[in-house]
């Protein structure tokens, strides 16, 4: 396969010209256009390295689209997989929580339902994108850490050749602390996810309050322990202060995940963590718990990567926002490679994530539209899957 009369956006310049695939790995790249026929024609369009995401939940709303809806699991596998290749991510972590701060819902009963799917799919060769786990441990919980050990064991076993866990996050969204600072932002969020009025919210904030003391410390260390024995990569999340970004890093931590403050970003950025936030903060303008804006990051240079967390459509679009922002100095290639070869080095998979011979063939072709890039074609592995 070639493609030709295209702007490669390569991880340090922008290339115009051509490049040739063959048996899924990019071959050669040209700064002349092809005159064989049978080149597929780019039109001027900029191609891209196929999108790393490694933070989103969306798998969750295709496994239950409604409130008690369980959706068939290959279904909603199949869904979920298709939006994610439309959205240009080649591939994607699919990050299930493990451990919950309200048994009510549906997370529980979908848990291994969600990750024997996502696993066996994958082997069957049955998904478009590459899909891979994220366990987002929730530690103010009792059961946080015997629950990991036991989804350790069965989806990662030693005697395993591939282990489909990429990435371990350590989360603890008690009231008044890390994403919720803002005690009244957060009654809001969970007062409208779980449906509870005000007194059914002030026994839920002091549970949750009463759970982060006996559980949050214990299971941080005692997870970060067997992702560091497992050679998992390891993350920290909604770290607030710069207290916060140095224990991560003691813990072994290598991204940092939505910091929520500016002292908490650079704090992780200097301790050589890379920092990842939202891609719908970039979109919106800021974060919907009233956080450190993601563009505030780029300004200050501590912006490292870009995940679309809960909106697949808004990596890529978040990306160039990024790339023609004025107020930081990000160039399009170094904002492609915050959706791509950043994330890929960070968890390991140094064959993909840019456009460069000898690297795995998922690209994305895609077209300037009303500030942002509208994607026309994908390929992974040199296959179009779009």
């Amino acid at each position: 396969m070639i493609i030709t009369n295209v702007n490669m956006v390569l991880a340090d310049q922008v290339l115009s010209g051509s490049l040739e695939v063959r048996d899924g790995v990019i071959r050669a790249l040209s700064d002349q256009p092809s005159q064989l026929p049978t080149a597929i024609d780019g039109q001027g369009a900029y191609l891209l390295p196929g999108l790393v995401e490694l933070h989103t939940d969306n798998l969750e709303k295709f496994f239950t689209p409604r409130p008690k809806v369980n959706w068939p699991a290959a279904s909603a596998m199949a869904s979920h997989d298709a939006l994610m290749i439309a959205s240009g991510i080649t591939t994607v972590l699919d990050a299930v929580a493990v451990g919950y701060i309200n048994d009510q819902g549906a997370r529980l009963n979908n848990l291994d339902r969600m990750l024997s799917t996502i696993v066996a799919s994958q082997q069957a060769g049955h998904n478009r994108a590459e899909h891979l786990l994220h366990l987002r441990c929730e530690l103010p919980n009792a059961d946080t850490a015997a629950m990991f050990n036991t989804l350790v064991t069965k989806f990662a076993p030693p005697e395993q050749a591939h282990n489909p866990i990429a990435m371990v996050s350590l989360m603890d969204h008690t009231p008044g602390q890390r994403q919720f600072i803002d005690s009244e932002k957060y009654r809001t969020y969970y007062m409208g996810k779980y449906g509870l009025n005000e007194e059914q919210m002030a026994a839920f904030e002091a549970e949750q309050t009463q759970a982060s003391k006996l559980w949050s410390d214990p299971n941080r260390q005692a997870i970060a322990a067997q992702a560091r024995a497992r050679r998992f990569t390891l993350a920290s999340h909604d770290d607030a202060t710069v207290a916060h970004a140095q224990e991560s890093a003691s813990l072994g931590c290598q991204v940092a995940e939505f910091p929520t403050t500016v002292a908490a970003a650079k704090a992780s950025h200097q301790a050589g963590l890379k920092v990842m936030m939202g891609a719908p903060n970039i979109i919106r303008g800021g974060s919907h718990s009233g956080n450190v804006a993601a563009a505030t990051l780029a300004s200050e240079g501590v912006l490292d990567m870009l995940s679309s967390d809960y909106y697949p459509a808004s990596m890529l679009d978040a990306a160039y926002q990024v790339a023609l922002d004025p107020s930081n100095h990000y160039d399009l290639t170094g904002a492609i490679n915050m959706v791509s070869l950043t994330p890929a080095q960070v968890i390991g998979l140094t064959d993909r994530g840019e456009i460069a011979e000898g690297k795995r063939a998922d690209l994305v072709l895609a077209a300037p539209y009303q500030e942002r890039l509208r994607i026309r074609q994908v390929w992974r592995q040199g296959e179009r899957v779009f």
